[in-house]
């Protein structure tokens, strides 16, 4: 793992990868729900989304302290309040070399800009591999920071998150009002 500055019931198929080395956890509260936010040492290793098929509880053996993730929570305030595009807390994140891979050109996508998972994956460098890249975005244990909300079907759909579709449209509606605001879907492959 490299560190870099940037519901009750079990979910049905939960992949994401959560790294053994997390230690303690907090909540921020945001306009798509209380987010959990969890790693060691204010090294940022997790978000996760109250909704959807990906929503985790905090581990017994994780310690909950809310004065941890302080930048972590502050840039995450700024995205919310329209006043932060692109982030720089630090974090670790715990994946295989192909899901770093995609993690990576992930955050090449800009704010604001959606991107189809078989383009993701030419840019990723593996262009026939884009149900491969679904999965690499499912697995991502860091959503909004690595915004894997951006990736949208070729047909222009809002496929699966995590987070489930709503939050997806809310994140997307809040980077950009003019496709996914209230009037509904303009042209989504917006200068990605």
């Amino acid at each position: 793992m490299d560190t870099q500055t940037f519901s009750d019931a079990p979910p049905k198929r939960n992949t994401k990868r959560v790294s053994a080395a997390i230690m303690h956890y907090t909540f921020l509260e945001t306009p798509v729900g209380r987010l959990l936010i969890a790693g060691a040492d204010d090294v940022l290793m997790l978000i996760n989304f109250p909704t959807g098929s990906q929503a985790l509880k905090p581990r017994p053996e994780w310690r909950r302290d809310d004065a941890m993730f302080a930048e972590a929570k502050r840039q995450l305030r700024e995205y919310f309040e329209g006043t932060r595009t692109e982030f720089s807390m630090a974090v670790e994140m715990d994946g295989t070399d192909f899901q770093k891979e995609c993690w990576t050109a992930l955050r090449q996508v800009p704010f604001g800009a959606t991107i189809s998972y078989g383009e993701l994956a030419r840019r990723a460098g593996r262009p026939k591999a884009s149900r491969a890249v679904g999965a690499a975005n499912h697995a991502n244990p860091l959503p909004i920071v690595v915004p894997c909300h951006r990736v949208i079907g070729a047909d222009n759909s809002l496929t699966g998150f995590g987070g489930g579709l709503e939050t997806k449209l809310k994140l997307l509606a809040l980077e950009n009002p003019a496709a996914y605001g209230r009037g509904g879907q303009g042209d989504l492959f917006q200068s990605a």
